[in-house]
């Protein structure tokens, strides 16, 4: 059982240790949820990116602290409320399963329009989408990786302070990365294309576990986080190419 939300754990080595492992497993979960972000907002005019990714993220905190304040709504969101084919579906089970479906769409739709060219979807160049469609699109996946984070969390600690403090300190660090993330993926094609590949394995991830076959997210963060090292060297090389280029050529 939880225990109430107190700072009384800062005096406590063990809640530290505690503190500092679920903080990094926060931030790797948090990695998808900038990505998502940091994609969605670039699709506003410059003056609102700054401001579309604040209010996402801190939408993302208030709604982990909210449901960690709600952890007997969240143990009956496990509990089976119907059963297709042998397999009973929870609550979490059928947001996990409409995230990841809204997720796949997301990226494909993403994909598509980067590969094709506003002009390549049908009925015409498409039209900016407005804050209030971002902040909403952003909340909704909020939703579904704030509950697969604040059950990882309920099952690595039993102090509601530590997790509270875990979440905020995480948030605050996403604020400050996302800026500089949402500039490199935006500048960089390859790396966004990336990015998206990244959110639709997420999304399946996110469908086969609602559907009870529980893949672990390590294999997907090493395959990404590989195939972006591999990106990164690629991007030195050819940016070493053009200053040799631009030097034979002076």
């Amino acid at each position: 059982m939880l225990e109430s939300f107190s700072f009384a754990w800062l005096t406590q080595p063990e809640a530290w240790l505690a503190f500092a492992t679920l903080l990094l497993l926060e931030i790797v979960l948090g990695i998808d949820n900038v990505i998502f972000i940091s994609i969605l907002a670039g699709k506003l005019p410059a003056a609102l990116q700054a401001r579309a990714r604040t209010v996402g993220l801190m939408g993302a905190m208030v709604m982990r602290v909210l449901l960690l304040f709600s952890v007997a709504w969240i143990a009956r969101l496990t509990e089976p409320l119907f059963t297709v084919l042998g397999h009973a579906f929870s609550g979490r089970d059928l947001i996990l399963l409409g995230g990841g479906l809204f997720l796949l769409y997301k990226a494909v739709t993403e994909m598509h329009e980067q590969l094709e060219g506003p002009e390549g979807h049908v009925g015409g160049p498409s039209k900016s989408l407005s804050f209030a469609a971002v902040i909403g699109q952003i909340m909704v996946l909020d939703l579904v990786f704030s509950l697969d984070s604040v059950i990882t969390a309920v099952g690595m600690a039993d102090d509601l302070g530590v997790m509270v403090s875990a979440v905020v300190v995480t948030v605050a660090i996403m604020l400050f990365a996302a800026g500089p993330i949402s500039g490199f993926v935006q500048k960089h094609p390859t790396i966004k294309m990336l990015a998206l590949a990244f959110l639709l394995l997420i999304g399946v991830n996110l469908i086969a576990d609602g559907l009870g076959l529980h893949i672990p997210k390590g294999y997907t963060y090493f395959a990404m986080g590989f195939a972006i090292a591999v990106e990164l060297l690629n991007l030195r090389l050819r940016a070493g190419k053009a200053v040799a280029l631009n030097e034979k050529q002076a």
